[in-house]
């Protein structure tokens, strides 16, 4: 007898349905899978097999094929070890194939019958509700995961002889075995921050600079002896960064699941990601790839903060690899069997101190040479510069700021300055691609930043004195650009240029 079963797979940060294909016929007794499995998913015949005898189901002398299809895609994972059970119960005619008409099922089985959890399950229910799918059988700890997704029922199983039950029940039974789950109202609402920009004492061009960088998703570079709060502002910057829609909650949830980094307390991620990799970490780490491709560093930064702390320690060849994604949003992986593309698009906060003691030009304390500073410095490659949009000094701070009694500014005035300057972008940027200011190609600079005589004049005069980079030239436009929309300009300014340009120190 021949069963088909609706499961999914995990297709780069994305999803696709597979279908596990199941046929009962007479023969000599076996147990055959295809459909371009790998190791994990071929074990699945001793997992399955052991599963239903300890379900009470013992599978009888028959010549059982199982196929997973697509077959020109590779079946990575135990995911598939649940829908391949229930499709051999299909098959041997303990369960109806009707009992599972438009109905997605996913999960690990244990050798006891325990359906454990899977990763990926979101991006997978989402693809489900896209495709027409009614309802989602899924590991009972990955349920709230699935139940983010709205309009599709998730049913919750802990094992498979609640999975064999809950399929057997008439659908009055089956509301009343399991119903559908629902998310937790504290898994929707934002988290809130225990860091504030007020605890900062001093540093009031960088924080400035931090303001701008925030409101117009620009990278920033702070340059400052140890101690002087490079990474204080940096840990406060997701504080006063725009919340998080929820579309783009659930395409930074999506990454996550993927990853396994979710759980029933955080199925759906309201805050925007902080990511503070070692300066040891390698390529693979930070890129992301493996035997089986999973997302990097720079991915589950995405829409987030990546912060990249003795930017200058890192090695050479990890720092190049941030090229592509600075530009592009994006970063390709190439297998043999597979190409995956994740998502990257991440404000890169970095700091670094100006020598390898840190304490340059103060001749007091720094005993580094002119050669040994230069060589430091170099190890960050001019293209790397290059995609910086404001580079900042972060001086030593003086006790009298340490001590003084007034409190700072705090995150939350911050933020409302930072939001009003979103609203200006997202109103300008209406029916484009485009969010932020630091988004805008090099066709559109033009268009959306345009430019008076005097300050044509002026930008040039910076362009030829500072032998600037065309690259450059246009980060300069878009950060004055923000300037403006922060001072609740129209218009592009000589004095919000000549700001721009005071952010833009060279080392």
């Amino acid at each position: 007898m021949y069963s088909r079963v609706i499961t999914g797979t995990i297709y780069g940060i994305g999803s696709r349905l597979a279908y596990v294909e199941t046929d009962c016929s007479k023969g000599m007794p076996s147990f055959e899978m295809v459909g371009q499995l790998s190791g994990e998913v071929k074990e699945a015949k001793e997992r399955v097999r052991v599963s239903l005898k300890n379900a009470g189901m013992e599978i009888p002398p028959a010549r059982l094929t199982v196929s997973i299809s697509p077959a020109d895609m590779r079946k990575e994972g135990a995911s598939y070890d649940l829908p391949i059970a229930i499709g051999i119960l299909i098959s041997l005619g303990h369960l109806d194939e009707q009992q599972v008409k438009d109905t997605l099922i996913i999960g690990e089985l244990g050798l006891n019958g325990e359906v454990k959890a899977v990763k990926g399950v979101l991006p997978i229910v989402q693809r489900a509700k896209e495709e027409g799918i009614k309802c989602c059988i899924l590991p009972s700890a990955n349920a709230g995961e699935g139940a983010i997704i709205e309009g599709i029922d998730i049913i919750g199983v802990n094992d498979l002889k609640q999975t064999i039950d809950y399929l057997s029940e008439n659908s009055c039974g089956r509301a009343q075995m399991i119903k559908p789950a629902k998310a937790a109202p504290e898994q929707l609402d934002a988290d809130e921050y225990d860091v504030d920009f007020s605890e900062i004492s001093g540093q009031e061009n960088v924080k400035r600079a931090a303001e701008i960088a925030a409101a117009g998703f620009h990278h920033m570079l702070m340059i400052g002896p140890p101690g002087s709060g490079k990474t204080m502002i940096a840990k406060r910057i997701p504080t006063i960064l725009p919340s998080l829609t929820r579309e783009e909650g659930l395409e930074v949830s999506s990454i996550y699941s993927v990853a396994g980094l979710l759980d029933d307390k955080r199925a759906l991620i309201r805050t925007r990601p902080f990511l503070n990799p070692h300066h040891t970490i390698s390529e693979q780490a930070l890129a992301g790839g493996g035997r089986i491709p999973k997302p990097g560093l720079i991915s589950l930064a995405h829409r987030g903060v990546l912060f990249m702390d003795e930017l200058p320690e890192f090695k050479k060849n990890t720092l190049e690899i941030l090229r592509q994604p600075l530009e592009d949003k994006k970063i390709h992986i190439a297998r043999t069997y597979a190409s995956y593309t994740y998502p990257s698009d991440f404000m890169l906060v970095a700091a670094m101190n100006p020598c390898p003691c840190g304490y340059f030009p103060d001749r007091n304390r720094c005993k580094c040479s002119y050669t040994d500073v230069k060589r430091y410095v170099s190890k960050i490659s001019g293209p790397i510069m290059d995609r910086i949009d404001l580079t900042v000094e972060a001086p030593k701070v003086e006790i009298k700021q340490l001590s003084a009694a007034k409190k700072t500014e705090s995150s939350k005035s911050i933020k409302a300055r930072v939001e009003k300057a979103r609203v200006r972008q997202l109103e300008r940027y209406e029916g484009t691609r485009y969010r932020f200011n630091a988004e805008l190609g090099v066709e559109d600079i033009k268009k959306y930043c345009p430019l008076g005589a005097k300050e044509q004049e002026l930008i040039e005069q910076i362009f030829n004195v500072m032998n600037l980079s065309a690259r450059v030239y246009h980060k300069l436009i878009k950060v004055a650009r923000t300037i403006a929309d922060l001072d609740g300009s129209g218009k592009i300014t000589t004095d919000h240029i000549s700001e721009a340009v005071s952010y833009r120190i060279t080392i």
